[in-house]
């Protein structure tokens, strides 16, 4: 096929930090190139420069579309319509060579109108209309005619196989329900390219592969080129014809995707899970009941009489649906949720406290020394990651001091002493994904906490960021001996780093004990909803 995008030397640079470097690459009309890298790679960014529509990107570089455009109606199509007549206006397709980098506003918009993209986690729908009038109103942007609008809606939406949801709500959809009808939204500007940034990072295997018998059924019928991002190596197996190999902002590799993917693998570092002895228990929890009432469905009994201990320097998984009671039963053990009945208790020292009571001597002593990491963890973006650290322990620190604290803090979360020393000085968005969370764990045991909580630890982070957040865990466990509860949907990561595991469905414990038998007791229709993330 003839060449349709050409993306030569193309570099970002944003201050002194470079996102992409010289990247070159040929796109050939009708492929379907997958970019495969970790987060921060710089996919996303590529994306959007080739879209050609965000002036506030700092690129140089070439980023060349060859097409035909119609001579009478200015209509775009690839460049395989040279010398054939306009679908629009049956005037004569001319070839068009266009720099969306050095385009003037009027080409970047011919071009761009003849692009669909689906961004990550962006669904921009109409929140208040339903499926069929969200297809409807993209359809009227592109002044499809009136007579048969309804019946080219409907079409859109049987084409990603949505029909049995066409007059629902679209704010009432599922996440991949809502990702289909993104979808026909961009189809019926009936594209001749499709840019897909992570489309199906956030859903479950079973929905994510009809989103993609979607994309690839949508390519098929419209002889529709697209790039497709991910840091998923299924999502470039099951999508691409050739992928490219992104790694801090450079092209290491174009080729076959199974070759490629088989490099992208190489960079994951094996998880090194040593047999750890536990000491005595640290949390005990006897017939814990915590109930809310709703004025909708009554009664609900959030945590239900559930009974378990855990054990000093153990890695402890829990694990379970949304509203299966891990949320409020972490918030307990934190301190952080009270009205709650039974017995939660700390040791603090030789000291059991009562976490269901309230008061500085009683809970209140034992939270200063209870860590709790939130998947959407803070940095503060404007201050440096010794700041960061420091900051958090809310004393005043000697400069000398501060850094030799933080630096030992960081080599308990994974870092190498030199790297801790590198980025001392460095703000938070110069350093990858999972760097940044090594900082935030830092940050929660440089209090020098007894227990730390990590509620969804790993978020939808790619496979290699992944490892080294569950090394840094383990790290943390064998230098200092901490104790960990993990409050995870993620059971390849409990599975990674957990000793012990509690399965948790409708308040009530199912199962507790060895993780693989635990994991093991986990229903098909579980493993779904747990797949699609918290």
């Amino acid at each position: 096929m003839a060449a349709f995008i050409e993306v030569k030397d193309l570099s970002v640079k944003y201050g002194d930090k470079s996102v992409l470097k010289n990247v070159s690459l040929t796109i050939e009309e009708g492929e379907m190139v997958g970019i495969i890298g970790r987060s921060g790679a710089g996919k996303t960014i590529l994306l959007h420069i080739i879209r050609g529509l965000d002036e506030d990107i700092p690129a140089s570089g070439k980023v060349i579309f060859h097409t035909a455009r119609c001579e009478s109606c200015n209509f775009i199509n690839p460049p395989s319509w040279n010398g054939k007549k306009c679908p629009k206006c049956g005037g004569t397709m001319k070839p068009w060579s266009v720099d969306i980098l050095d385009a003037d506003d009027d080409a970047k918009r011919l071009i761009s109108r003849r692009v669909a993209i689906m961004i990550q986690r962006t669904f921009a729908l109409y929140g208040d209309d339903s499926v069929i009038e969200n297809v409807m109103k993209a359809l009227k942007d592109i002044n499809y005619p009136e007579g048969n609008l309804i019946n080219r809606a409907a079409d859109l939406i049987d084409q990603v196989k949505l029909s049995h949801r066409m007059m629902h709500i679209a704010r009432d959809l599922s996440g991949g329900e809502k990702q289909r009808v993104v979808l026909a939204r961009q189809l019926a500007k009936e594209p001749m390219m499709l840019l897909a940034d992570e489309p199906t990072g956030t859903l479950d295997p079973k929905t994510a592969k009809i989103v993609h018998q979607s994309i690839k059924q949508a390519a098929k019928d419209y002889n529709m080129t697209a790039l497709i991002t991910s840091h998923f190596h299924d999502v470039i197996e099951e999508l691409a014809t050739r992928a490219v190999l992104l790694e801090d902002g450079v092209i290491k590799m174009v080729g076959k995707p199974e070759d490629v993917i088989t490099e992208f693998m190489k960079f994951q570092k094996a998880v090194e899970k040593k047999e750890h002895a536990a000491g005595e228990p640290i949390v005990r929890v006897n017939n814990l009941q915590k109930i809310y009432f709703s004025v909708d469905r009554g009664v609900i009994k959030a945590v239900n009489g559930v009974s378990f201990e855990v054990m000093e320097g153990e890695i402890f998984g829990i694990v379970g649906v949304s509203g299966a009671g891990k949320t409020s039963l972490s918030n307990i053990i934190t301190g952080n949720l009270e009205d709650a009945s039974g017995v939660v208790e700390v040791r603090i020292g030789d000291d059991w406290i009562n976490m269901l009571e309230p008061g500085y001597y009683a809970r209140g002593r034992a939270k200063q020394y209870i860590g709790l990491l939130h998947q959407e963890y803070d940095l503060y973006p404007h201050r440096t990651v010794v700041d960061n650290l420091t900051d958090a322990i809310g004393l005043e620190f000697p400069a000398e001091l501060a850094e030799r604290k933080a630096i030992h803090t960081l080599q308990i979360a994974g870092f190498s002493e030199e790297k801790s020393k590198e980025i001392l000085s460095k703000y938070p968005h110069e350093l990858s994904e999972g760097e940044r969370h090594r900082v935030a764990l830092a940050q929660v045991l440089i209090r020098e906490p007894r227990l730390v909580v990590l509620d969804e630890p790993t978020g939808t982070m790619d496979p290699i960021t992944k490892r080294d957040v569950a090394s840094s865990i383990l790290s943390s466990r064998e230098e200092i001996n901490e104790t960990f509860i993990i409050v995870s949907h993620d059971m390849e990561f409990v599975r990674m780093v957990c000793d012990r595991a509690m399965l948790m469905r409708a308040g009530k414990i199912v199962d507790i004990g060895n993780v693989d038998a635990v994991l093991a007791k986990v229903t098909e229709q579980e493993r779904e909803i747990m797949a699609k993330g918290p």
